[in-house]
């Protein structure tokens, strides 16, 4: 069964690495290999740039959070 949490996009860094954990725990009990989620942002400055590399890193979560669900379906 496919947790909850992973039928919600994440909207910060906690929710993107609780989302991450749980889908790969779902795929390492299907015996399925995931592909590796993205890498956290080292590079933000903290000033709530426009494009925000935050921004860019929760983009590419959603991605691999509709790629993770696809290959569990």
């Amino acid at each position: 069964m496919i947790p909850g949490i992973a039928h919600r996009s994440a909207t910060d860094r906690a929710s993107a690495l609780a989302l991450f954990e749980a889908l790969q725990h779902c795929a390492q009990e299907r015996g399925l290999a995931l592909r590796a989620p993205p890498p956290e942002p080292t590079s933000c400055c903290g000033r709530g740039c426009n494009g925000c590399v935050w921004e860019g890193f929760l983009q590419a979560t959603e991605t691999w959070r509709q790629d993770a669900l696809e290959q569990l379906a």
